[in-house]
């Protein structure tokens, strides 16, 4: 992998004179004049997307639930969304600072004078912009194609995902909670289109926001066939008031992903055919041919 140097140096003398120009997630417009050499992720999905871009060693510090790839793991670990550790990431010296744009320690940053650009997608649409502005933002050679190609990428490999989706589970209602407290994936989050490629039904209905906070009540009247969680909350399914009369439930059709799964599955970020490939491989265990 390309050192922060070597990546600098096959820079071309033009590149390294214009600037970058994005408007980011707050609306703003952000230039950034030169390339970074020295860049801060402050969430898990930034992180991966510079990693899978060959950028990865211009990254000196992550937040602390970055864990992909591997190398990043070493890496100064600088706090979450709201707690931040200033002190350290200053002491850091970053040329930029990538961040959710719901992050608390945007307006301190650049009032510190470091480049900061907030990115938070929800949408596979929103991922591939964000892709394409991360590879501009660190003025890498050839970004366009860069970012293009690792776009084509994924969703060559989601093809390949839905390709492989037992017929018996197409068309099936599914439940997707993705976090505690009700939370679940819409139809329009990046999590629901992947459902959909896979031919599955959200009970979640667009309209309802990508993430909304549902009524339990709305999913035991929803019933839906299939139910995709996290493990530690799957243990507790059956002591849900209600919930037994739930197809899913009374089928034994449970997708429960484990906590380092998880990682995968909820990150808007370059490993969703990952995160297909684990929904398709729970498919086929729930319905073998």
């Amino acid at each position: 992998m390309s050192s922060p140097f070597a990546l600098a140096q096959n820079v071309s003398a033009n590149q390294r004179v214009t600037p970058y120009t994005l408007t980011d997630d707050r609306g703003r417009v952000v230039v950034v004049d030169k390339a970074p050499l020295r860049v801060i992720s402050l969430l898990p999905s930034l992180g991966e997307i510079v990693c899978e871009l060959k950028a990865c060693d211009l990254l000196v510090g992550v937040d602390r639930y970055s864990n992909w790839p591997e190398r990043v793991k070493s890496l100064p670990k600088l706090g979450g969304l709201d707690d931040t550790q200033l002190e350290a990431l200053v002491k850091l010296k970053p040329d930029l600072v990538l961040l959710a744009r719901s992050a608390r320690v945007t307006q301190r940053l650049e009032s510190m004078g470091i480049k900061v650009v907030a990115l938070e997608p929800q949408s596979q649409e929103d991922m591939h912009r964000v892709i394409h502005h991360i590879a501009g933002a660190l003025h890498l050679p050839d970004a366009t194609v860069r970012s293009e190609t690792l776009w084509q990428s994924i969703q060559q490999k989601l093809d390949a995902a839905a390709a492989r989706v037992p017929k018996a589970a197409v068309g099936a209602r599914i439940y997707f909670e993705a976090g505690s407290g009700y939370f679940a994936a819409g139809d329009a989050s990046y999590i629901g289109e992947t459902l959909k490629r896979l031919g599955l039904v959200n009970v979640i209905g667009a309209s309802m926001g990508s993430f909304p906070q549902v009524n339990p009540e709305f999913v035991v009247k929803a019933n839906p066939q299939i139910i995709f969680m996290g493990a530690r909350a799957a243990t507790d399914l059956k002591n849900r008031p209600g919930w037994q009369r739930i197809e899913a439930i009374q089928q034994h059709k449970i997708c429960s992903f484990s906590p380092e799964q998880s990682d995968i599955v909820v990150r808007s970020g370059p490993r969703i055919p990952e995160a297909a490939d684990l929904m398709v491989a729970c498919l086929k265990r729930l319905y073998p041919s």
